[in-house]
């Protein structure tokens, strides 16, 4: 994968639109296993989501797919369908390989394949930095069908021959244009070259820019497009409201005024540097406001028990950094707090995508400092939305 050239990014209109039209809007009618049928009416899927009745049918006839749909919408589901059908179980090699940017997500996916597969036999291990190599090392010799994990650990596990690619089937990236961005395209390029030449691809995420796109065709070949245009994007139960704050330094005061006047039962605040979550839990702290905090620096352990708290509500508030903007589904969540904006506009549906998560409502404040009103604006624009100021009387707001 090299960096594609600043003419070759001018995509046509073809390019950027669906060129699948498949759909199967029940599971009983996809010709899955039995033992997989069972797994996902146990995990309580009572009938296809969009985007799983577009999606699953690519990846079960084998196509490279790109796919993309809003946050909650049920993409994690679809190609874990997808990738515990065409596992053999009787074969003990590592036959499917999902890529996720975070460790959080990577564990999250885990769990979510490990629940729909519960009745096929079928072992899925989390790969991810922080955690202990020899156990890596143990687990993947004694044979996994499914690796789940970050670019990182899983290159160097590759590179050191623990990890076999031999068997390969399929390669997913989920929050694919991140992974396909700067941090993580150098590691994916390693990995592609790693991994059988006719492997298959799929790529899933709620955004996927024109050069991602681009970028794509290097290592796809004429992949099943399932495409939403960035004003479908939205969520259609999420309520999204500006604070205009005349200085920075009223943010900390409005938050505190907000939490004495709204009852919710739990709530992200994103905050965009990780001195910036530090700073501001210690300050609700001091003010005996509970609260947990999470970012990138924190030891694993830490980061698991913090989640795991969040998960099962133990922790009600979680102020963290866009480490947990992607991806992450805790189903009580109601209400996301954009303390600082985001950097740029992708990472805004992400963001508030943690509220509203399968059709429930949820709410998003946006605290908009003076510099900040014209990317307000701009978010609008772009996804054809609407952002209103918040309303004095919050009483009803999540009702």
């Amino acid at each position: 994968m090299v960096e594609p050239s600043k003419d070759k990014q001018q995509l046509s209109a073809a390019d950027l639109v669906s060129n699948w039209t498949e759909s199967v809007d029940n599971f009983d009618d996809m010709s899955l296993k039995e033992e997989l049928l069972r797994g996902i009416y146990g995990y309580g899927f009572e009938k296809p989501s969009v985007i799983q009745q577009k999606g699953i049918l690519p990846v079960l006839k084998k196509r490279d797919t790109i796919a993309q749909a809003q946050s909650g919408t049920g993409k994690t589901g679809a190609f874990a369908i997808g990738i515990l059908q065409l596992v053999d179980p009787l074969s003990n090699n590592t036959q499917a390989l999902v890529l996720a940017p975070t460790r959080e997500l990577a564990q999250q996916i885990q769990r979510v394949m490990m629940c729909l597969g519960e009745y096929l036999k079928i072992v899925v291990y989390s790969c991810t930095g922080g955690t202990n190599i020899a156990e890596d090392r143990k687990r993947l010799k004694e044979g996994v069908h499914v690796v789940v994990g970050t670019p990182g650990r899983v290159h160097d596990m590759m590179k050191k021959d623990f990890l076999k690619t031999d068997h390969m089937k399929i390669i997913v990236l989920d929050e694919a244009d991140e992974m396909l961005g700067r941090g993580f395209k150098d590691q994916i390029h390693e990995i592609f070259k790693l991994i059988p030449g006719d492997i298959q691809v799929a790529l899933f995420s709620a955004t996927m820019p024109p050069d991602i796109l681009k970028l794509s065709e290097q290592f796809m070949r004429e992949p099943a497009k399932i495409l939403v245009k960035n004003e479908e994007l939205t969520l259609d139960g999420i309520k999204q409201f500006y604070i205009a704050l005349e200085q920075e330094d009223w943010k900390f005061e409005t938050l505190v005024e907000l939490y004495n006047n709204i009852e919710i039962q739990q709530c992200i605040i994103y905050c965009s540097t990780k001195a910036r979550v530090d700073d501001l839990t210690k300050k609700l702290k001091d003010k005996n406001f509970t609260v947990s905090s999470l970012h990138g620096d924190m030891p694993q352990d830490s980061r698991d028990l913090i989640m795991k708290e969040f998960r099962t509500g133990s922790s009600r508030v979680l102020i963290t950094t866009d480490l947990l903007a992607r991806g992450i589904d805790i189903q009580q969540v109601s209400l996301v707090i954009n303390y600082d904006l985001p950097k740029d506009k992708e990472k805004y549906i992400h963001r508030i995508g943690r509220s509203g998560r399968f059709g429930r409502k949820g709410v998003a404040i946006n605290f908009v400092g003076p510099s900040d009103s014209k990317f307000i604006k701009e978010i609008e624009q772009y996804y054809n939305t609407q952002i209103e100021e918040m309303p004095i009387d919050v009483t009803d707001l999540f009702s």
